[in-house]
């Protein structure tokens, strides 16, 4: 993975980042700690906590920004274990006052794997995988598509390949996108998947693994605003080649975020912006968010001016 995580999960809680972002540190344990945590003030959402950590050296953002979205298994973390006692030791701490989806058994495809949502509602694929070496990381977005989009795992995983491999859109050309594993279905299934539909499958976007499978017809649940995706960008090129790539539904286009062709939500982001918000003064970070909060495609040079305005 490259030394800065080019697409990282966000997280949108009510008013639980911090309490959920220390939860998860102190269940993970080694390599996971909370890097950074900041408050912003006067958006719609009143003042928000947004909060950066880290789980097994694997980054997440979240925002506590009111009770908006509401988490579901559309979009899950896979956490592949080495030992059959660590899965026992997350699935103990994780299923505190949360759901089971798929109880912690012996499955085809593991000796050990069991879905759980926890008490704040984001859900966890814990697996027991080979102890040889991997490539991806110990964890792992995975996208549900249901409904209506069930059948399209396949089609939006080779259109992200194709937007993230592209030369236009990234500073190494796309070299760190490749395809993974794909399996399909054999045969249609009683829950809704129909033969050649993704059982499973993965691929790595700028150096970051996702996967993606076909959930079938019986869901209440969709894609939403809850848990995104934030790709950081170095330039406003980059910025500009995302957002043409990837927005498709501009009633949701504001302060960055997007939602694809699929419903998938993104948030195109400088890296810039990172820094005024971590190391400018209370003004400066009040003046950079009234800027972004009046955006929809980020403008890195408008938010420069708001930092450095005197």
């Amino acid at each position: 993975m490259p030394m800065q995580q080019k697409i990282t999960p966000h997280l949108w809680y009510d008013r639980e980042a911090k309490e959920a972002a220390e939860f998860y540190v102190s269940v993970f344990g080694d390599d996971s700690k909370i890097t950074n945590v900041n408050t912003i003030h006067n958006t719609p959402s009143g003042d928000c906590d947004i909060v950066s950590f880290k789980l097994w050296g694997y980054s997440f953002m979240a925002i506590s920004a009111g009770p908006l979205f509401k988490f579901n298994p559309s979009i899950s973390f896979i956490v592949g274990c080495k030992t059959g006692e660590e899965v026992d030791n997350l699935w103990n701490k994780l299923s505190e006052n949360g759901k089971v989806l798929m109880p912690l058994d012996k499955y085809p495809f593991s000796d050990k794997y069991g879905w759980i949502q926890d008490k704040y509602g984001v859900s966890w694929q814990l697996i027991l995988v080979k102890p040889e070496g991997d490539e991806r990381p110990k964890i792992v977005p995975s996208l549900l598509f249901v409904k209506e989009k069930s059948g399209k795992a396949k089609e939006a995983r080779d259109f992200y390949l194709s937007v993230f491999s592209s030369k236009g859109g990234s500073a190494s050309g796309g070299k760190s996108s490749k395809e993974g594993a794909l399996l399909l279905y054999e045969e249609d299934t009683q829950h809704g998947q129909k033969k050649g539909d993704v059982m499973f499958s993965d691929f790595m976007l700028e150096g970051v693994w996702i996967a993606a499978m076909d959930g079938g017809i019986p869901h209440e649940f969709n894609f939403n605003e809850a848990i995104s995706l934030m790709v950081k960008c170095e330039t406003q090129e980059e910025i500009d080649y995302y957002w043409e790539k990837l927005s498709t539904v501009p009633a949701a286009e504001q302060c960055g975020w997007l939602k694809d062709k699929y419903g998938v939500s993104w948030q195109i982001v400088p890296t810039a912006m990172d820094e005024m918000m971590q190391k400018g003064s209370k003004e400066q970070v009040d003046r950079v968010t009234q800027a972004f909060l009046k955006m929809k495609k980020i403008d890195i040079s408008k938010l420069k001016e708001a930092y450095e305005r005197s």
